[in-house]
């Protein structure tokens, strides 16, 4: 059965942060004394991450305030910075990552959303992010080539949560077996839309599961060839 729908996760499948999100929060902490490397710095982050559960104070993960408990256990809790400096510190940090200069498209990313709707399909984008994420996609030319962003912060649901998908199709208005669903998440994107039904496909910029023996694209380039065949 030919889709009818393509859906589409965002960091680390259609762009990237230049330089990453843990060489950013590793340079913050050093301009404020602490000697911390970037291998050092994403190894605490995955572990505050962890932390930090997904609601702090009735706020939802990536909302401003979840960011603030979160910045806020990296930088004091683990790294000792003094709370009076977190104010300045987190408007720092949620200016960078407002400014579509931080990030990049990966090469076909226009390409791949135009040709996808040029061939009839629904255009959806899934993504666990900040409610800054729509005006994000409109500076970097990605929101005028889909047909709608799902939001994490925004709709209170994260992937691998099958709601988030549900809502995707409904939005669609197509089954599940009519969607592809490609990201470079193999729990959050791979798996999750695998159990929502949704045909699902890893984006492996990074080439790091050529092992697992899932449908995969190495590029977008692959990824669209891979639209076109499901789309025929």
């Amino acid at each position: 059965m030919p889709i009818k729908a393509f859906f589409v996760d965002v960091g680390n499948t259609l762009v990237r942060e230049v330089p990453s999100r843990f060489a950013i929060y590793a340079a913050c902490a050093r301009q404020h004394g602490v000697a911390l490397e970037t291998p050092a710095m994403a190894a605490l982050m995955r572990q505050a991450h962890r932390e930090v559960p997904s609601r702090v104070g009735g706020a939802f993960r990536y909302t401003d305030p979840w960011f603030a408990a979160y910045i806020e256990r990296i930088f004091h809790h683990h790294l000792g910075v003094e709370r009076a400096a977190l104010p300045e510190l987190s408007r720092g940090l949620f200016a960078r990552f407002a400014d579509p200069a931080t990030f990049e498209l990966y090469p076909g990313a226009l390409e791949l959303l135009e040709e996808a709707r040029a061939r009839g399909l629904v255009v959806g984008v899934i993504s666990n992010w900040s409610a800054r994420l729509p005006g994000l996609l409109a500076s970097l030319g990605v929101a005028e080539r889909v047909d709608f962003v799902l939001c994490s912060a925004i709709e209170e649901l994260e992937k691998p949560d099958a709601e988030i998908f549900r809502r995707a199709l409904a939005r669609a208005r197509v089954e599940p077996d009519e969607a592809l669903h490609a990201g470079d998440d193999l729990e959050k994107d791979f798996l999750g839309a695998r159990r929502a039904g949704i045909r699902p496909l890893l984006v492996d910029h990074a080439d790091s599961h050529a092992n697992l023996g899932h449908p995969r694209a190495r590029d977008l380039a692959q990824l669209l060839d891979m639209v076109r065949r499901l789309a025929a």
